[in-house]
């Protein structure tokens, strides 16, 4: 009996010893994945470093902010980007701005010619604003690198994608020839009822946002290609400069000016600044 007692007694000894040990083996084995862990984790960081010193992009993410330049008109966009490597990033965009005539001139007065007398100032001969909306998808890739941070980036830059031409009438204020009342009024092809006064004695425009209500919206299809020079000193910091070119096509014909002809397409060069955060 004593035998089985002290048998017993030894087999819950051995059986605690081997909890105790199991126990301490994987406390072990946490304390050196954690070492592990943190050893990854700091050469992570030591090789984002490295590379920053370098003057590659390591930021996943991109927010950029920039205001175009065009040819004919100009735009504001912003461009949402999604690292893919250190070379290649894919690039999600929105803009917003307005296309011109280059026959547009504007006037102050436009009796004189001299200076602002009545009204606001006039665009004489002009039939419709052309805003436009576009959204776009593309990608940049990475010519040459900083080389360190005080360095400038050079990457190519492609989009394409929808935009959206809205036309606008243009307003402008007239004198009602029958009552002797200003009033304002749009350029109808010339079988409007103020169409001669319109053209003959406009007095200024009615405002940008007279005949909001009567937008247009035409669809169609954009492509830009543009190289972007990023001088930023820190690769968080987006400062960048970026010129290129773009085309725009529209399903149907976009009159702007009054006896010109109008267009379905649009080509342009342009110049923008940039600027935005990586993260």
């Amino acid at each position: 009996m004593q035998l089985i007692s002290f048998f017993i007694s030894t087999l819950r000894v051995s059986f605690i010893f081997v909890l105790l040990l199991s126990a301490g083996s994987a406390i072990s084995q946490e304390k050196k994945s954690k070492k592990e862990r943190k050893a990854e984790k700091q050469a992570k960081i030591d090789e984002m470093i490295r590379l920053e010193e370098e003057g590659t992009i390591v930021y996943p993410k991109q927010n950029i902010f920039g205001f175009h330049l065009y040819s004919d008109g100009w735009g504001a966009m912003y461009e949402k980007g999604k690292q893919k490597n250190t070379n290649k990033a894919t690039l999600y965009s929105i803009e917003f701005g307005e296309r011109k005539h280059p026959k547009e001139v504007k006037l102050y007065d436009a009796s004189s010619g001299g200076g602002f007398i009545f009204g606001q100032p006039l665009i004489y001969g002009k039939e419709n604003n052309f805003f436009f909306l576009k959204l776009g998808v593309g990608q940049s890739y990475l010519i040459g690198g900083k080389g360190n941070k005080n360095g400038v980036s050079v990457s190519a830059v492609y989009k394409g994608g929808l935009s959206l031409g809205l036309l606008k009438p243009y307003y402008v204020d007239v004198v009602d020839p029958i009552t002797s009342q200003i009033v304002a009024a749009k350029y109808e092809g010339g079988d409007g009822k103020y169409d001669n006064e319109f053209l003959s004695n406009p007095l200024g425009s009615s405002g940008v946002f007279k005949g909001a209500g009567e937008t247009q919206i035409k669809p169609g299809l954009f492509l830009k290609g543009a190289l972007r020079f990023d001088y930023g000193r820190y690769n968080e910091i987006v400062s960048a400069i970026e010129t290129g070119f773009g085309l725009e096509y529209y399903a149907s014909e976009m009159p702007i000016m009054i006896r010109n002809e109008p267009q379905r397409s649009f080509i342009n060069v342009f110049v923008a600044i940039e600027f935005g955060r990586r993260k």
